[in-house]
């Protein structure tokens, strides 16, 4: 059995109105403490707080199997954190002066001696050591060895009307192994799912787009529909394509050349290659060269069912064609996680990070900060850190769900983008006009109202909220030190109290599917066939590979020395011409702003008729686009000049 938390696709947020769950990862950095009357290193963290003597339903049989990873601190855990920070720090000597991998692990990594004490600490308690490798080892056996091995009890508990083991108290290692334990995870089973080797399933069910479209923002109007804001709002675009957006990010002549991107994902299309390619073609983009599109697939899948495999194809053809779109001569590597779960998808990233596969590392998946927990972030935090140290930058969407009240009941900021080691990318909607010409954004947020059933009301407008970018302020990460005198005090302290905290996003592109991105995938259609149709897609899914791209064309601008983790690089530029500041009102107070959506009845075709909705744009829940850093386009979107506006560090060039 395999015990671990499960995680999303961002949204790939379509012209139905999806409701997508976002992203990643999340909580306060692990920290390890010791206890001298004890003789333990504790592991806080590694007890959930849903653990709760009401919800206590006794011991854990002894017998009972479990697995779990066991995560290495490494030889110099807090030097780690320390050479990520200078050598990302655009003010440190130390920047730019990035480790490869090999030197990364020497520096940094486990120790052969610090593992054969780990080791056998975990064998002398009666477990076994079932696999090993540079970051954890996997760890099986029965409760009662568990519980001697990390020193706290295991107790069944009532979780949402489901029963889940966990500890009674926080893990712990013995102090003697020196700090050389991260962390523990898999002693918690919320949720439990099955693991073994899984055939990929078909891909999902067809979506596609009704028309009529505008070509470019504002191209079509229909003279017979409702007013909205004074006026006709145009239809939706049928979706931008690299022109479109290298125009408005200001790509100028930069392709991403000699520059990698990852991209990591859980399981892989089997369609990608020819989808990609036929895309391309027919959308006038640049044809890929020969190895210019490769992956890195896992030996085998599991949980295929629990993480519907097919959705998560794509998943896997929006980042990829979205990044060839914005920087077509940057070499794409897909990264494939064996399933949607926190193991699986870690061992992607750690993939990129122990053979620098990559400088540029797109994710467009996560949660949302509440069902995260320490142990499993301590791990992600360690991942990003080896690649700060290396010059690899994680770039993370902020999720589809705005301030996450609608969806969950609760304030509160996506995962993994809060971790200030990650880069959080949230969202717009962006109008792009004739000739390729940027007109403006707002941040994504979306209200929905159906045109009547007379033709001459929109039903309730502007209607429900339906999605938006992802935001807010971690409960769980302090301030980084790049966002102090940047980010305001509102923000920074709006969970209370005195300590100012992390806030995301950092940087954003377009993401509203309204004003999104056109795709080309194969899709599998009701009479069981299997076929190649474009449609326009959204969601920070879009986002983060758009933003990855342009991080592409900016390291060839560097000529080729890697940005690395970009977060203080981001905030440094804050202020000045090379970002959009993107607002609510981006045509003036009080004026808003709408697009009209034609939908299929049955997401494919006009069998059963069309849904006609209007689409206000730039209403993300409790959280605004304001003028300077706000929770929805952090410092804003790139502009003309960003791209060229990274000096590459001294001593470099």
């Amino acid at each position: 059995m395999r015990f671990e938390r499960r995680r999303t696709r961002r949204g790939l947020v379509a012209a139905a109105a999806l409701p997508l769950v976002a992203s990643a990862l999340a909580l306060g950095t692990q920290s390890a403490s010791a206890d001298p009357s004890a003789g333990r290193q504790l592991l806080s963290g590694t007890k959930p707080q849903w653990a709760t003597a009401q919800a206590d339903k006794g011991a854990t049989a002894d017998s009972a199997k479990v697995t779990v990873r066991v995560y290495l601190a490494g030889k110099d855990a807090k030097g780690l954190a320390a050479y990520a920070k200078s050598v990302s720090d655009p003010d440190s000597a130390a920047y730019g002066h990035y480790l490869t991998a090999s030197q990364t692990q020497a520096a940094y990594g486990a120790t052969k001696a610090q593992v054969a004490e780990v080791t056998a600490w975990l064998t002398s308690s009666g477990l076994k050591v079932t696999g090993a490798n540079a970051h954890y080892l996997t760890v099986t056996g029965d409760v009662a060895a568990a519980e001697k091995a990390f020193g706290t009890q295991l107790h069944n508990y009532n979780k949402s009307g489901h029963t889940y083991r966990a500890p009674t108290g926080n893990a712990s290692a013995p102090a003697s192994l020196n700090g050389a334990v991260l962390t523990v995870t898999g002693l918690d089973t919320a949720p439990k799912k099955s693991s073994h080797d899984e055939e990929l399933p078909p891909p999902g069910a067809v979506f596609k787009n009704a028309g009529p479209f505008s070509t470019y923002y504002g191209s079509k109007t229909d003279k017979k529909l409702p007013d909205a804001y004074g006026g006709k709002a145009p239809y939706a675009i049928q979706g931008y394509t690299g022109d479109q957006l290298r125009a408005a990010y200001g790509a100028g002549k930069y392709t991403g050349k000699g520059v990698r991107v990852a991209i990591t994902d859980a399981f892989a299309s089997p369609y990608i290659a020819q989808d990609a390619a036929r895309y391309a073609k027919d959308t006038g983009g640049q044809k890929y060269k020969k190895g210019q599109l490769t992956q890195v697939l896992p030996d085998d899948y599991n949980s295929t069912v629990d993480c519907d495999a097919g959705g998560w194809y794509g998943e896997e053809t929006l980042d990829v064609e979205a990044v060839h779109a914005v920087a077509p001569d940057a070499n794409i590597v897909y990264v494939g996680g064996a399933s949607c779960f926190d193991n699986d998808l870690l061992d992607a990233l750690n993939k990129v990070v122990d053979n620098h596969l990559a400088d540029i590392v797109s994710n467009s998946w996560g949660d949302v900060e509440a069902n995260e927990t320490p142990d499993i972030a301590a791990a992600y935090d360690q991942v990003f850190q080896l690649g700060a140290v290396e010059g690899i930058g994680f770039y993370f969407s902020s999720g589809d769900a705005g301030d996450n009240v609608a969806s969950t009941g609760v304030k509160q900021a996506d995962t993994p983008g809060n971790s200030p080691w990650a880069t959080s990318v949230g969202g717009t909607s962006l109008a792009v006009g004739k000739n390729d010409k940027y007109q403006w954004e707002t941040g994504w947020g979306t209200e929905r109202a159906p045109l009547s059933a007379d033709g001459k009301t929109w039903t309730g407008f502007p209607g429900p909220y339906t999605s938006g970018a992802g935001g807010g302020t971690s409960k769980l990460y302090d301030q980084p030190f790049y966002q102090r005198g940047v980010v305001p005090d509102s923000l920074a302290l709006a969970n209370g109290g005195t300590v100012k905290q992390r806030v995301e996003p950092d940087i954003a592109a377009v993401a509203d599917p309204n004003t999104g991105f056109l795709v080309g995938q194969t899709q599998s259609y009701p009479d069981g066939s299997l076929q190649y149709s474009t449609y326009r897609i959204g969601g920070t899914s879009l986002a983060a590979p758009v933003i990855a791209g342009v991080q592409a064309l900016s390291q060839e601008a560097r000529h080729g020395i890697a940005i690395g983790f970009a977060n203080p690089l981001i905030y440094d530029k804050y202020g000045t011409p090379v970002y959009h500041d993107v607002t609510d009102h981006p045509l003036g107070q009080g004026q808003g702003l709408a697009v009209v959506r034609v939908d299929y009845a049955n997401t494919f075709d006009a069998s059963e008729g069309t849904i006609v909705s209007l689409r206000t744009l730039g209403a993300d829940a409790s959280l605004h686009a304001t003028v300077g850093y706000d929770d929805v386009t952090g410092v804003g979107t790139p502009a003309k000049g960003y791209v060229t506006s990274s000096l590459p560090p001294k001593n470099r060039h």
